[in-house]
């Protein structure tokens, strides 16, 4: 049984470090498609091809953002240097 007196050394920069990754995922979530949507509209009043660069850059938002949460969970999952917290 763990003694309940003794800290736990690491263990809350490990979780703060993950909330702080992981909270970012709702705002890639609607960031990058927004941006995509923009992007999109503006360059078909551009160009004159409504609707089709709007769904395109519309559509690599969501594969922007899917890719970057992909890569957060990812690093979230790491385990920090050991060298780092020497430091």
């Amino acid at each position: 049984m763990p003694d309940l007196k003794e800290p736990r050394k690491g263990k809350g920069k490990i979780e703060y470090r993950q909330l702080g990754l992981l909270g970012t995922i709702p705002i890639i979530m609607v960031v990058a498609p927004v941006v995509g949507f923009f992007i999109g509209r503006w360059l078909d009043s551009k160009l004159g091809t409504a609707p089709f660069l709007l769904i395109l850059f519309l559509i690599f938002g969501f594969i922007a953002s899917g890719k970057e949460i992909y890569r957060i969970i990812k690093r979230a999952e790491e385990k920090p240097d050991k060298s780092k917290d020497e430091n």
